[in-house]
């Protein structure tokens, strides 16, 4: 049983001496015992506490004292404090182990153990008495389940019964926050559990009495600079940088609050004794202050375990010892922190415990037991009701547009790989072009003449190349006989044709005549419906008519031949019919579905995969025509790498391509450049591992894009301050992408879309169903 000692001083002075009456009971019953004493005078107490006093606020530890006292002291002041600590300790307890005093102190032994819960209450007028550190009264000390509270003679207990709330009320009241960092105090008491929080920043004096007015508070915060001031010792809080207000200023509103069921007002500011004193003025059942000018982390280190203790089961006063005493860990760089925080009581009040405060009767759909039965099946249902909506939408393709875009975005976020080195570019630009007609070649409806093409064939077999891809159309016979043995008898050079498209009408183009079919590769790239090329065809079976009778595209055949000559000759080999599937060396091609990553594949009778473009500037080195066959090479260049020829002008022959770099014509990819890439996409995923993008099944995806939607549900449910919550919802969705940018370097492309939509409408909901409990339990507490 709890019990409950009060100290009354009744009357005296430090200069004559103190008449003390001791009274001992249980807890909410008369005392049962009442004995009484006296303390000597002691003239000389109050000048110790002001030379305490003064060396403390000469620490200059930032306080949250109002901004024309601020002080800031470069020289180091802490052990003079804590010479005059020791001093002032010393000499009280040897005051209140005076002859006078000793019977009351033997009676308090007497009567209670050191296992008792104690509150103990000292009434006194005499304000200097109050300031003193009666927390380190040396039998206080011998009782580790006591704490001592500050009270007025005068009291009296508010008749109107309280009406608890579902939630623990608090309003939070963030004043002048110059000098100060009030942000840390916001966010610890949003961590609160079972609490509803209203903060007020920085208000102007009409705004905090209708917040006043308008709601059953149970808790009244107050963080920012305050101070005792005049003969009188006043209180004053100072609500913004320019408004101050005395308690009296707000009498009718905190009166009202009061009446209402206000139960506890924390003053997290400096030298509240005279905002208590007010306050007591008005009855409020407790109050929580710090006696003498406190530094911003003291402040908020003791908020944050006062609270951690007093919601987690303890009561007030165990909660304020508890929080005051860990405060010592702080003491090396804030003397004497263990001394500011104090508790004044009303005596007709019984401190309530954090569960009293809000009522326990609250109905099932209160939002502040989220994962209730009925809370977690509606918030289960409706995950996988908006998962389904999601899922279903994007199968119909109403998230490819999105889809592609985040994907697109991914794909220029990966860190830079560097060129191929296997691979060398030769270019023609319009400089090419220019110089060729210059020297009176004859392009003949290309863009490189066949006096040019031999004489860059010529060079280039000089140099030894494992594989040549010619990729310009030439669907007609040379001239040149050198040119035609040359392209009939080099073994390693690859030709280009165009399938046919029998929705535009058009047979294709067909391969140079001079070139074997089994050295010739189709051209064709698969493009989304917004342009972009993003698969990788790799082989399809040609039309009867169509001009092109490659089967494989011209990547393909150059990436063949390529691994074909190495040492160990890796060849392809047809791992499965379906999905056709190529296996080389020890990588499997496998195409896609006919719908893979929210949009369309290509039908059953060709193989493609998705293009996992290499994450660089430039694919490959560069060298135009015109530089390559009017300068030495250096052999290295080229020996036993895979050359490209093909067109990047503008002019006259453009091939261009929209990729996932850039859709515009200033970004546009040279064709050449785009099968370069695919190129290196085949022989790096062969011979260095390099991944091949793949897609999750569709079970798994759902899965996926269903715990999104379960993590936006926890998220809402966590977080009730908006503004904190459109945080958690951005650093949420920011994991998210972070996540899918790794997996898709990784060689996965997951739902990103989805996925983020999936978690915005599960918060908009649950923001919806805590709105609809919150009105539900307004309306029972009513009832």
């Amino acid at each position: 049983m709890a019990k409950l000692v009060v100290l009354k001083f009744t009357d005296g002075s430090f200069d004559l001496g103190f008449t003390v009456t001791l009274q001992i009971g249980e807890e909410s019953d008369r005392p049962s015992i009442e004995i009484t004493g006296k303390l000597p005078p002691c003239p000389e107490m109050p000048l110790y506490y002001a030379r305490w006093q003064s060396s403390y606020i000469q620490l200059g530890n930032r306080y949250r004292l109002d901004a024309d006292k601020i002080q800031v002291t470069n020289v180091s002041v802490s052990q003079d404090c804590q010479n005059m600590a020791y001093i002032l300790r010393a000499r009280f307890n040897s005051w209140l182990q005076a002859e006078d005093f000793r019977p009351l102190r033997e009676k308090w032994l007497e009567r209670l153990l050191p296992a008792d819960h104690v509150r103990v209450i000292l009434q006194s007028e005499n304000s200097q008495l109050q300031r003193l550190p009666w927390h380190l009264w040396d039998l206080l000390e011998r009782y580790p389940k006591t704490e001592i509270a500050l009270s007025s003679p005068s009291y009296e207990l508010i008749a109107k019964p309280r009406e608890p709330n579902p939630l623990v009320n608090i309003l939070a009241i963030l004043g002048d926050s110059q000098g100060i960092d009030t942000q840390a105090d916001q966010t610890i008491l949003q961590k609160c559990p079972d609490a509803d929080v209203n903060f007020v920043v920085e208000p102007q004096r009409k705004e905090l009495t209708d917040h006043l007015w308008g709601k059953n508070w149970d808790i009244l915060f107050f963080a920012g600079h305050s101070s005792s001031q005049g003969s009188s010792h006043c209180g004053r809080i100072y609500l913004n940088q320019t408004d101050s207000l005395t308690i009296g200023e707000l009498k009718y509103a905190l009166k009202t609050a009061i009446e209402r069921g206000l139960q506890l007002a924390i003053f997290n500011s400096c030298d509240g004794l005279g905002l208590a004193r007010e306050l007591a003025d008005l009855h409020i059942p407790q109050i929580i202050v710090m006696r003498e000018p406190v530094p911003d982390i003291v402040a908020q280190e003791f908020l944050k375990y006062f609270l951690e203790s007093f919601a987690g089961g303890e009561t007030l006063y165990q909660a304020v010892r508890q929080a005051r005493e860990r405060l010592q860990g702080i003491e090396d760089r804030f003397p004497c922190a263990t001394w500011l925080p104090v508790i004044c009581q009303n005596p007709a009040q019984v401190p309530l415990t954090w569960n009293e405060l809000k009522d326990t009767k609250k109905p099932e759909t209160s939002d502040s037991n989220p994962f209730c039965k009925r809370g977690l099946k509606r918030t289960l249902f409706s995950s996988l009701a908006i998962t389904a909506l999601v899922c279903g939408v994007r199968f119909l393709g109403g998230l490819q547009t999105s889809e592609l875009q985040a994907f697109d975005q991914m794909m220029r976020s990966r860190p830079d790989e560097g060129p191929d080195p296997r691979l060398l570019v030769v270019t023609i630009d319009d400089t090419d072009l220019a110089n060729q007609r210059r020297n009176g070649e004859i392009l003949k409806g290309t863009s490189i003449s066949e006096t040019s093409l031999n004489k860059l064939l010529v060079k280039l077999e000089q140099y030894q190349p494992r594989a040549i891809g010619l990729d310009i159309y030439r669907d007609f016979p040379a001239e040149q006989k050198d040119l035609i043995t040359r392209l009939g008898h080099v073994k390693n050079l690859i030709g280009v044709c165009k399938g046919s498209n029998t929705s535009a009408g058009t047979k294709g183009i067909a391969p140079p005549p001079e070139i074997p079919k089994e050295q010739q590769g189709f051209s064709d790239f698969i493009h989304d419906s917004d342009g972009v090329v993003r698969r990788h065809l790799l082989y399809m079976e040609q039309e009867t008519a169509s001009l092109c009778s490659a089967s494989y595209a011209f990547s393909t055949q150059l990436a063949f031949h390529y691994l074909s000559s190495l040492k160990n000759k890796i060849e392809p080999q047809l791992a499965s019919q379906k999905p056709i599937t190529w296996r080389l060396g020890n990588t499997l091609f496998q195409s896609l579905s006919p719908r893979t990553g929210g949009y369309q594949g290509i039908d059953a009778n060709g193989s493609q995969i998705l293009l996992n473009y290499r994450s660089s500037k430039n694919i490959a080195e560069q060298v135009s025509l015109t530089q390559f066959l009017s300068n030495p090479v250096n052999p290295r260049d080229i020996k036993n790498r895979i050359v490209l020829i093909g067109v990047t002008a503008k002019g006259d022959f453009p091939d261009y391509w929209a990729t996932p770099y850039g859709s515009t014509l200033d970004e546009q990819m040279p064709g050449v450049l785009v099968q370069a890439h695919m190129v290196s996409q085949i022989v790096s995923a062969v011979l260095d591992g390099r991944p091949l993008l793949r897609v999750w099944s569709p079970w798994v995806e759902v899965i996926w894009i269903w715990g999104w939607s379960i993590v936006g549900a926890v998220v809402a449910w966590q977080w009730r301050s908006l503004p904190w919550l459109a945080l958690a919802v951005g650093v949420t969705s920011s994991i998210l992408y972070l996540l899918c940018l790794g997996l898709l370097i990784g060689g996965v492309w997951v739902p990103f879309v989805p996925s983020a939509l999936s978690l915005l409408i599960t918060v908009g909901v649950v923001e919806i169903f805590k709105m609809q409990n919150a009105r539900l339990d307004r309306q029972n507490v009513q009832q």
